[in-house]
């Protein structure tokens, strides 16, 4: 049994389960926070269509379980999941949560996804407040770095934006979030704009766990790290990923063979994905996105599960004999090249 956080509410937890749920600091915030986290995109039916109500109560369950980090973005479901979650917001204590959004992804289309830009930011986070129902956001992240049309715009455009809407008193600490490794110590490198956190997706799980080269470079600096995805977007799962994903073959191919290696041997493969990323203990937070109350209790239960030695074995074997023999075990840069193609090429000043 650990200590109760800064954001327990008597009254309203189930105070035996937030004594189970383990917290970490989250870098120089000072934060303390739930070694798992809710990541809200999928209240925007961005995977699948959902139930309003079902969600709301999700959010609600998740919170009094001792869950106090939870992620969204306007550009999930294109606004509906800050909408949904809004709605879950008002019937929970402001003290009993975290809450972090993003800036600068925002539309469906190419044409309107991506708005790096100062002004942009600053009308972007009046209209997330409004939205989420709150006056402050905890972190104010800037959304996926990659594809602005160079890093340039986010040094001195994005952060400046995010560091004007810190100083009016509408969000705590600044974060940045992406997948290319590379862009989050050249950011924080040449940022004027102090970076308090970064967050990455499918980075630190049993495919791929290249968030490992940069660990020692954020704790030097202090930066909190938040961790997306234990099961890779469906990677690591029995029903394997979505028709969109944006992995190559020869990932598909090997996480399809882990997944049938575990199952051959009655075990889920989603269970051992989700033990090997919340085992980092220099990793604070691990978001993991679902619509399903049941799915919600499973990730919870992860956070105290035990592997068996059979379970042990099988997730050395995947990682050593499978995973370890990728060529590449991720798709760096495929998604961006597919945004600028779909967008008619990159400025030539980028």
């Amino acid at each position: 049994m650990g200590e109760l956080p800064a954001t327990y509410v008597e009254g309203f937890h189930d105070k035996e389960a937030v004594l189970r749920m383990p917290y970490r600091v989250l870098g120089k915030t000072g934060l303390s926070v739930s070694i798992i986290s809710l990541g809200a995109s999928s209240l925007g039916s961005v995977f699948h269509a959902t139930n309003e109500e079902e969600c709301i109560e999700l959010v609600k369950e998740a919170v009094r379980s001792g869950i106090n980090y939870i992620d969204v973005a306007p550009f999930y479901g294109q606004t509906k999941a800050e909408t949904v979650l809004g709605k879950a917001l008002k019937v929970i204590p402001r003290q009993a949560y975290y809450l972090t959004t993003k800036v600068c992804r925002y539309g469906a289309t190419p044409e309107d996804m991506f708005d790096f830009s100062y002004e942009r930011a600053v009308k972007s986070v009046d209209e997330s407040l409004a939205r989420l129902n709150v006056d402050c956001i905890d972190i104010l992240q800037v959304h996926d770095m990659e594809f602005a049309p160079s890093l340039d715009i986010v040094l001195n455009e994005s952060l400046p934006a995010v560091a004007a809407i810190k100083a009016a008193g509408k969000c705590k600490f600044i974060g940045i979030t992406g997948y290319p490794m590379d862009n989050f110590r050249n950011v924080i490198e040449k940022s004027k704009v102090p970076i308090d956190s970064i967050l990455t997706y499918c980075r630190y799980s049993l495919n791929d766990t290249s968030l490992l080269g940069l660990l020692d470079f954020l704790v030097e600096r202090g930066i909190g790290i938040v961790n997306a995805s234990p099961i890779s977007m469906g990677l690591l799962s029995n029903r394997g990923p979505p028709e969109w994903h944006p992995a190559t073959e020869e990932i598909r191919v090997a996480c399809k063979a882990a997944a049938e290696y575990c199952s051959e041997r009655g075990i889920d493969i989603a269970k051992l994905a989700m033990a090997f990323s919340l085992a980092h203990t220099t990793i604070s937070t691990t978001l993991v996105s679902t619509s399903s109350i049941a799915n919600l209790r499973r990730n919870l239960a992860a956070v105290t599960a035990v592997l068996t030695e059979d379970e042990k074995a099988a997730m050395e074997h995947v990682r050593k004999e499978i995973f370890d023999k990728l060529s590449s075990p991720h798709w760096e840069q495929k998604e961006v090249d597919k945004y600028w193609e779909q967008r008619g090429g990159k400025p030539q000043s980028a």
